[in-house]
């Protein structure tokens, strides 16, 4: 069953939610150490954004690659491929004692993220029914909860056994692996069903929109990516130093807090797929990003409770943007899904990965308050909205 006769396959769906948790924990726990890597390592706030860079800009490059290559020639199997990846990359973190090891073992992790996000994008279309919205929301939930997860991973094993109790995650890799492998084999069934390269997934261009509209509209889906992504990031990898600096409070309790704020992102991000299937994507984009201004611009202000629990809201209202704004693109551009997933995440990635460094290098001239002051005025940027054609879906 598939998207083609109105059904979606539930089963699929956690497995690829399910998926994405393995990986997008793993991702996680690169900056929910970075405390202690910066401690073990006397790391600058520069390198440690250069960590998130190598590992973003490895998971980003490679992902619209991956994507317009499976489009023509899917692969079922790349998606167990690349969780390999990932589990070597784990491998190494581990036992990494120096800031080029450490740049290597973010990098392997990021190349098998790059094989994950197109590929079980297309995947979760596929088990969709039609439900379109939704079921990218329960794919990208995934990954959500995965990083909500992962600074309990860390202070619960990691922080009080070291570094190299990273190698028991290696354990949830093969794991991960082998689920991965059984997706394959029911994506290698829908290929032998629907065809070679579009395995039941194209649908119709019914909004017949001009060229010039369409790249208007990815222009502003990019301005919007760049608001979201920039200040996310920017709260995953350093709200654990901003509380820290700001409260005093310690680095175990500070991953509580950033917990908080990956689980609060993680209910947007359902809400925001199921609404945008009944409401429109368009008015889920409006409210997800411009939305979380007053609540960002709040933030630098308040004191710990209050600040974590605005953090919190936030993330549940801007995370509610991702699924739309893909499921969104995927219509401007239909016929390409894993293009334009592997490109939209791949973007996404990339952003976060060069805020990231951006913000690390801000932090060390002029504080990590400082930093928390400046972006939050980037949801500013979600008025943009207004110029995006409305489109049917």
């Amino acid at each position: 069953m598939s998207e083609k006769n109105g059904k979606a396959v539930i089963s699929i769906l956690v497995m690829v939610c399910l998926g994405h948790l393995f990986n997008d924990m793993f991702q996680a726990v690169i900056p929910a150490i970075y405390p202690m890597l910066k401690e073990a390592m006397g790391l600058s706030f520069l390198q440690i954004g250069a960590i998130t860079l190598t590992n973003n800009i490895t998971a980003s490059l490679f992902q619209p690659l991956v994507g317009y290559f499976s489009d023509k020639h899917p692969r079922p199997y790349g998606l167990a491929v690349g969780m390999c990846f990932t589990l070597l990359g784990l491998l190494l973190l581990s036992a990494a004692d120096s800031f080029v090891l450490v740049l290597a073992a973010v990098a392997l992790v990021g190349v098998g993220s790059s094989v994950l996000h197109p590929e079980s994008s297309k995947v979760a279309r596929l088990a969709s029914g039609g439900a379109k919205g939704m079921a990218q929301s329960v794919f990208q939930v995934g990954g959500n909860i995965g990083r909500a997860f992962s600074p309990v991973v860390v202070a619960l094993i990691i922080v009080p056994h070291g570094q190299g109790a990273i190698r028991w995650l290696c354990l949830m890799a093969v794991a991960a692996v082998i689920l991965l492998a059984v997706i394959g084999r029911w994506y290698r069934g829908q290929i032998a069903l629907y065809g070679y390269g579009r395995s039941g997934q194209s649908i119709e261009n019914r909004n017949r929109l001009p060229r010039g509209r369409i790249v208007t509209a990815l222009l502003v889906l990019l301005v919007l990516m760049f608001s979201k992504d920039f200040y996310i990031t920017n709260i995953h990898s350093y709200l654990t130093f901003y509380l820290i600096s700001k409260f005093g409070i310690s680095i175990a309790a500070s991953q509580y807090c950033l917990f908080a704020f990956l689980v609060a992102s993680a209910a947007g991000l359902i809400a925001g797929g199921t609404l945008g299937d009944r409401w429109g994507r368009k008015y889920v984009i409006w409210v997800s990003i411009l939305g979380a201004a007053p609540f960002a611009l709040l933030l630098p202000y308040c004191g710990l409770v209050v600040t974590v629990v605005l953090a919190m809201l936030v993330g549940m209202i801007m995370s509610s943007a991702m699924s739309a704004i893909l499921v969104y693109a995927t219509e401007l551009l239909p016929g390409n899904i894993g293009m334009v997933s592997g490109a939209f995440f791949g973007l996404s990635f990339g952003l976060g990965g060069i805020g990231s460094a951006l913000f690390g290098w801000l932090a060390d001239v002029s504080g990590i308050q400082y930093v928390f002051q400046l972006t939050a005025f980037l949801p500013l940027l979600g008025a943009v909205t207004y110029f995006l054609p409305d489109i049917k879906d």
